[in-house]
């Protein structure tokens, strides 16, 4: 065979190829990425795709007959492919590469650099000054473990803007998590001490912090000092408590620790992360596997795409060995600017991070499959019950969410065959409308969203769900007429009988009957499970609108006031409630505000 399906003549285009390292990018007639590889010798590698060997597999055998393009980047390195392959199926999502559906970055504690430091939660970049701690599997790990440290240590963890104008203690000073260093309560020498111990903590070295509060315990008994001794035995006893329960019996350093399990053609990945020998939790992620591609090349790829935003630790364990582990390795060390061990013959401590890691994945694999099986079931039985002649493959659902008329905000939800699509989700801020008209507001959106997929912006949708009853059916019928997409199978979900749940009302686009399904149904749970979270999203956006002008409103109907200004009062008193509270004197301290203004801002907020 000299040319794909698509006309496309690899013979003359290897002959093109250098024997450098490289990334590769298969396209099709359209000039989308069907797959991107990476090669230490692009010369070698490439023509290995069209040698027509029946132990290709039916994935690459697809691949390479709808091949219509080759595009190539030569690098310096096979390190510097494997970042560059990351990027570019981050980018691309291609249909037949492992994509790694895990876009979030993880939460750290951080401690701040000021004479009295904050502990406090950060996701994101990190600034310079500050000390991170590391990452934490979920947003409610670090929330657990700030409460802990706040209970053990009573390091502040307020905002600096609230910290700076406090005249008093506030109330976690009265209930024992805070030493009160807002208003000089302790010394800067014996708070650092404290911020130091949590440091301590947090960095594995409980046994430290213990020895060093027990030899304040003795001191304090020898000075007669009995009720500080009482609260630093009862810190050690705490102390002592969540160190069992925490640390790693003879575990030591940092680590990631990664097993994958696969079955049904579903892949789970359990990810624990190991801290100076504690456990920070786990998170798993569910790789959407193409079909018939091997653990070792599923490995690699999920390592590649995870470390692609973030920095590795010195030695990451692994269930499998993954495709070109010392390609890796080297890639991984140019990540951290370090030395970075992969392994994955295990013995010891390691071997039962990495057993206890395999069980959670075999389970994350079993509930995932299960959860497959009922999703798949309704969505069969919404087929059926719709009437459609093949499974939808993209459901999006409008809603409309506002509180008499104001801050009206329309949503628009999207879901797969494998749940939500949160990246597709979009919200619409609606103007121009009499404040309340929901059929108004529903056309807008609708004719925005529509307006810009016949741009080629976004794709089409296999159904519409409407939040709403005939008259919100009839707006998006219109809309749809109006730009040619009539083809499209609308659904209006109107509610029921005093709006409980399994009573809802579908209008149907071209029936006149509406239809009412019965309460266990499964196609009826896949559209509340729809409608509910277009809900959610548009009521959230609505009350975030609506706090913002509310917000706004009050400062900016202030002569004089501008948006500079506004933002230094809001800065400098830690929000609007502050400015509201405080006198004309204290509004003076602010830069930029003149005493006659200080006493508009203070009239407006003070006049009956």
């Amino acid at each position: 065979m000299s040319t794909s399906e698509t006309g496309f003549d690899h013979k003359r285009f290897v002959q093109t190829l250098t024997q450098s390292p490289g990334v590769y990018q298969m396209l099709d007639a359209a000039g989308n990425v069907l797959y991107v590889g990476k090669a230490r010798n692009l010369k070698s590698r490439v023509p290995s795709y069209f040698r027509g060997s029946d132990d290709r597999g039916p994935r690459i055998r697809s691949m390479v007959r709808q091949i219509a393009d080759i595009r190539v980047a030569v690098t310096h390195t096979e390190a510097e492919a494997l970042l560059l392959e990351a990027n570019l199926i981050k980018r691309h999502r291609p249909r037949y590469n492992v994509l790694l559906r895990d876009d979030k970055s993880y939460p750290y504690i951080y401690v701040s650099n000021q004479e009295y430091p904050r502990l406090g939660f950060h996701r994101g970049a990190r600034k310079k000054g500050m000390r991170y701690f590391g990452p934490y599997p979920s947003a409610g790990a670090v929330r657990e473990s700030l409460a802990l440290l706040q209970k053990l240590f009573q390091v502040r963890q307020c905002e600096d803007s609230v910290f700076a104008h406090r005249s008093r203690p506030c109330l976690q000073y009265q209930i024992g998590r805070c030493t009160a260093p807002c208003v000089g309560y302790i010394s800067p020498e014996d708070y650092a001490r404290d911020v130091e111990a949590s440091v301590k903590f947090l960095e594995g070295k409980s046994e430290a912090v213990i020895e060093e509060l027990m030899e304040r315990m003795e001191a304090a008994s020898t000075r007669l000092d009995f009720e500080h001794a009482a609260r630093l035995r009862d810190q050690i006893a705490r102390l002592r408590q969540i160190s069992e329960q925490q640390f790693v019996s003879g575990g030591e350093g940092d680590a990631d620790v990664f097993a994958l399990a696969q079955e049904a053609g579903t892949c789970a990945v359990e990810i624990f992360f190991v801290r100076n020998g504690q456990n920070l939790g786990n998170s798993e992620l569910f790789p959407n596997v193409p079909e018939a591609t091997e653990t070792d090349e599923i490995m690699a790829a999920v390592l590649a795409q995870y470390y692609a935003e973030r920095e590795p630790p010195a030695r990451i364990l692994l269930s499998h060995e993954p495709q070109g582990a010392k390609t890796l390795e080297a890639y991984l060390a140019e990540r951290r600017g370090g030395k970075v061990g992969l392994a994955w013959s295990l013995r010891g401590d390691r071997a039962r991070w990495l057993d206890m890691a395999r069980r959670n994945a075999e389970l994350a694999l079993k509930t995932r499959i299960a959860s497959q099986a009922g999703q798949t079931a309704r969505l069969d039985a919404l087929t059926s019950e719709l009437g459609l002649e093949e499974t939808p493959k993209r459901m999006e659902c409008f809603d409309i969410s506002h509180t008499g008329g104001e801050g009206t905000v329309a949503s628009c939800v999207v879901f797969g065959p494998e749940g939500p699509i949160k990246s597709d989700y979009r919200r619409f801020n609606i103007e121009g409308i009499e404040p309340g008209d929901d059929y108004a507001a529903m056309h807008q959106a609708l004719s925005r969203r529509f307006a810009r997929l016949k741009k080629g912006e976004g794709q089409e949708p296999d159904l519409l769900f409407i939040d709403g009853g005939k008259g919100q059916v009839t707006q998006a019928l219109n809309v749809l007429a109006d730009l040619g997409l009539d083809h499209i199978k609308v659904v209006g979900v109107a509610k029921g009988e005093e709006r409980k749940a399994g009573m809802e009302t579908l209008i149907l686009s071209g029936v006149e009957a509406p239809s009412i399904l019965p309460a266990h149904s499964g196609a009826l749970h896949w559209i509340q499970q729809i409608r509910d979270e277009a809900h959610r999203f548009a009521i959230t956006g609505h009350r975030a609108r609506r706090a913002k002008a509310r917000k706004e409103s009050t400062l900016e109907a202030i002569p004089g006031l501008g948006p500079k200004r506004r933002s230094a009062l809001l800065k400098h008193f830690g929000g609007l409630r502050g400015v509201s509270r405080a006198g004309v004197e204290e509004l003076t301290k602010v830069p930029g505000i003149h005493r006659r203004l200080a006493q508009a801002i203070y009239d407006q907020f003070h006049e009956s």
